[in-house]
């Protein structure tokens, strides 16, 4: 396995003009590559493939399939230069830093932790010559459907442990990001039987086609809140096991007392982590009125010395916002605020000079509640900053919102714990947001989702129990 140039990959998954649809560079707008059109007819043929291959799959076993993904995850390893180069171009976010590469390699890395981690039959009751065990079987079919904000690595999240628990899958790629998607696929092909995976780059009615198909015993996916909702009513007739992931509205707490300049880099980074377009980002920030200045002072003025530019430029941290959609909400969330009197303390407006879909990062001071850019997930290079003077007031706002993926507290650990054992949220991180391990469970409450993913709780959502008793 050799590093190839750039362009390799692409090569091998696009289409001609003539049979494909157009995909844009997020930076530049122009054509990257076209992306094949499959319909409900290639997707009937997709899971009828997967439907045929997943008995043998899962008679290899958990070490045989194993094998396989570590040499899929080699594979990725070897041409994760060229799988980011894909992803910075597509979907706009650096190379550097928690970018494009990161991005790739973990794809290798979350492949590498499905293969490795150990699921043994639970001994659920012993006594007397009788003996219960858990055990996890292969479900079927499982359907992916996964965002364009991390295409390859969310995609990764699910494929990986659906076919390490012997379950075969079809992929369904957002329409925006498809490129990345198809490449790490096409890449883990090279070392999968045929038909145990297979990707369907179509729009959103392939989409709702697989959530609803009769021959998918189990649904994966990532997105909107109101899109989730579409899925669950799809699966009402085929009655699939769902896991969502719906994004969230993510609060952080600044406690009084705390040291400012030595949070203030990993606060900025929990925010604008993929210029803010990332589920489990920092979305609101609640900072006690002690401390208020000081943060509002800090954000600014790293988000200033920030940066901008092409995913592909070496020298960018921040990249553009990935459709026309998300930069136009974007762009009216931060007018609105400026309209409710909200100060803009740093950014604010788009940066055309250098390409369609670039926002400048924001600092918006002075704003509160009820205004729809703390109320609502912006997803972009923005966060609203909001004052409070009670602890109790604030973890009360933290809570007070539909969605409940992830929170964090910044400040003294212990006082920062026992406020954390009292957020509603899937994940609460102490003075971090966002960081994520492939052996913990992450999975979200309330409008945020449910079911888990990583680790073994991941294995165990992608598997059927079953109880033995002797």
């Amino acid at each position: 396995m050799t590093t190839q140039t750039p362009t390799a990959l692409l090569e091998e998954i696009t289409v001609a003009e003539t049979e494909g649809r157009a995909v844009p560079d997020a930076a530049t707008g122009e054509t990257l590559g076209y992306a094949p059109v499959h319909t409900t007819d290639d997707l009937d043929a997709a899971v009828r493939a997967a439907r045929a291959a997943q008995p043998a799959w899962a008679a290899l076993g958990h070490e045989r399939r194993s094998e396989m993904l570590r040499r899929a995850a080699e594979e990725v390893e070897a041409r994760a230069e060229e799988l980011a180069q894909v992803i910075a171009r597509e979907q706009g976010k650096p190379l550097n830093g928690a970018g494009a590469r990161f991005e790739a390699g973990g794809c290798a890395v979350w492949i590498r932790s499905a293969a490795d981690t150990p699921l043994e039959p639970e001994v659920l009751f012993e006594a007397e010559g009788t003996r219960s065990e858990l055990h996890y079987d292969p479900l079927g079919v499982v359907g992916a459907i996964s965002p364009w904000n991390w295409p390859a690595l969310i995609a990764i999240w699910q494929i990986a442990p659906a076919l390490r628990m012997g379950n075969t899958v079809v992929a369904k790629p957002s329409e925006y990001t498809p490129l990345s998607v198809l490449a790490v696929v096409a890449l883990m092909n090279r070392h999968l039987p045929e038909g145990v995976l297979t990707a369907v780059s179509g729009d959103r009615e392939v989409g709702a086609a697989l959530a609803g198909h009769e021959d998918v015993d189990k649904v994966m996916f990532t997105g909107s809140t109101r899109t989730g909702r579409a899925i669950v009513q799809s699966t009402a007739q085929n009655l699939a096991r769902l896991t969502l992931e719906l994004g969230g509205n993510d609060p952080g707490i600044v406690l009084p007392g705390t040291d400012v300049p030595a949070i203030a880099e990993q606060l900025f980074w929990g925010i604008f982590i993929n210029t803010g377009q990332t589920c489990a980002a920092l979305k609101r920030l609640y900072v006690h009125e002690s401390v208020y200045d000081d943060v509002v002072t800090e954000l600014a003025r790293i988000a200033e010395a920030t940066p901008l530019g092409a995913g592909t430029d070496e020298n960018s941290a921040l990249g553009p916002l990935t459709t026309a959609q998300q930069f136009e909400i974007v762009t009216e969330l931060v007018e609105d605020a400026r309209r409710r009197g909200a100060r803009i303390v740093t950014g604010g407006e788009p940066a055309p000079e250098l390409g369609p879909h670039f926002y400048r990062p924001t600092i918006v001071a002075d704003i509160d509640d009820g205004a729809p850019l703390v109320d609502t997930e912006q997803f972009g290079p923005v966060v609203p900053v909001i004052k409070y003077s009670d602890v109790e007031d604030a973890v009360a706002r933290a809570n007070n919102s539909e969605q409940a993926l992830g929170a964090s507290v910044w400040g003294d650990p212990e006082q920062a714990r026992r406020l954390a054992e009292r957020i509603q949220s899937g994940t609460v991180w102490i003075n971090q947001h966002g960081t994520l391990n492939p052996v913990v469970p992450f999975g979200g409450l309330k409008s945020s989702g449910y079911g888990l993913e990583f680790g073994v709780h991941g294995l165990k959502a992608v598997a059927a129990p079953k109880v033995i008793t002797v």
